[in-house]
Formats: structure tokens, C-alpha cells, sequence
């Protein structure tokens, strides 16, 4: 189902945009100013989380007070640039994963595990929702161990609450790189917004987080 909304999007923009198939990663921005970097720098942190597919864990940051991006790609493996038709064929090691962007004195880190635990569901072990294999189970890939400190214990929170009725399996891990998908898939929901409800609703991902967390499912999503 979702091959088949990324082809008829995918096809549709590379008529219009022959550019848009090119790789994120592929396309260098302008260097800043090193004052400006140095600022910028000072002013925003990165946290990384594998929820299954990221169109949809792009919109569960996207929009929100402190978060300045939100990019769509892989993370976990060991292949370097990976494409998207590597990644979902299941032979690079990575898992589908968003980096967000944010500053830290207007949302914290534990605010952004709230947000990720809510938008997920941390007891199935083979993937996510409709989505299944190893690229599309959850991980919260930690950069410090302040990070993963803050994520054991978010984890460990939600296991004495008991609100769950199977164990939780979501794998807290060392973050080792993080590489954009194709700019086709950034922003997917803006870009293509009939292909992605459609998938959303098809693969019943707001149906099982409903099950899951109840009022709290999606931790009010700022887009969908």
C-alpha cells in the first residue's frame, strides 16, 4: 500500500521537478557566516527517533513551539548515504527515522520523548503499525548519556504506570549517524496530502494509538 502512494506521488513530482529526486544529503547548502554558525550552533540541539514510517513521525513534531525541523531519513545501520529502496528493502541495517531540530530552552528533551512515546507503539517488536520488518521498528537513538539517561527513564515511567498492557520493546540505542532521505519524502504530508492520509488511515496508525494511549494518543500533533 505504501509503495504504491510513493510511486503515483514520486511519479507526479518528478514530472514537474526533475531536481526532486536527487538526495538531501546530496545537495550542500551555503555556509553561513562563522559567527552566524557559531550562533546557530549554540541556539539548537538534534534528537533522533525511529517510529516506523517517518512522513508520519515528521508531523508529530512538525509545527510545535521550539521545534525548528523536522527531516525525514535513516538511522541505526551502517551503510553510508543509503537510499529509501535500500533502507525498505531491509538491507541496510537502518531504520526509518526523523532528526528534530530544536531549541532546548523552548522545548526540552524529555517533552520531545512524551511527544515520541505517544506517537508510537512501543510494544511491537516487528515494526510499526501496518509496517513490518526491521526498518520500521522504534528506537530513541542517543547522542550524550544525559540523553539516554532522560530515555531509560521516560521508559522506565511508563512501564511503572502500568498503562500498557504488553512489555515495552522500543530499543534504546547509540546514536551512530543519521543520513536524510530524498527531498521527496520531506514534508510528504504537505507535498501530497491525499496519498498520505490515505496511507495514514489505511495502515490504522491513529486507530491503534487511540488503543494504545486513549486521550493522550498522538500527544495532540500539531499536523496531520
Amino acid at each position: 500500500m505504501r509503495f504504491l502512494a510513493i510511486l503515483g506521488a514520486f511519479t507526479a513530482l518528478a514530472a514537474v521537478s526533475p531536481g526532486l529526486t536527487a538526495s538531501a544529503s546530496s545537495q550542500p547548502s551555503a555556509a553561513p557566516a562563522p559567527r552566524a554558525a557559531a550562533q546557530s550552533q549554540a541556539e539548537v540541539r538534534r534528537a533522533t527517533f525511529a517510529g516506523g514510517c517517518f512522513w508520519c513521525m515528521e508531523t508529530a513534531f512538525e509545527g510545535r513551539p521550539g521545534i525548528v525541523a523536522v527531516i525525514s531519513g535513516f538511522a541505526g545501520g551502517t551503510e553510508k548515504n543509503p537510499t529509501y529502496e535500500q533502507v525498505s528493502a531491509g538491507r541496510t541495517g537502518h531504520m526509518e527515522s526523523v532528526e528534530v531540530v530544536y531549541h532546548p530552552r523552548e522545548i526540552s528533551y524529555e517533552r520531545l520523548l512524551d511527544i515520541y512515546w505517544h506517537n508510537i507503539d512501543p510494544t511491537q517488536g516487528d515494526g510499526q503499525f501496518c509496517d513490518r520488518g526491521a526498518q520500521y521498528r522504534s528506537a530513541i537513538f542517543c547522542r550524550t548519556d544525559q540523553e539516554r539517561k532522560l530515555a531509560e527513564h521516560s521508559k522506565e515511567a511508563l512501564e511503572k504506570a502500568k498503562t500498557l498492557d504488553s512489555p515495552i520493546v522500543t530499543r534504546i540505542l547509540r546514536f551512530t549517524g543519521f543520513y536524510p532521505a530524498e527531498e521527496y519524502h520531506q514534508d510528504y504530508y504537505r507535498k501530497n496530502p491525499d496519498n498520505y492520509h490515505q496511507y495514514r488511515e489505511g495502515c490504522g496508525r491513529d486507530r491503534r494509538l487511540m488503543e494504545l494511549w486513549g486521550i493522550k494518543a498522538g500527544a495532540e500533533p500539531a499536523v496531520h
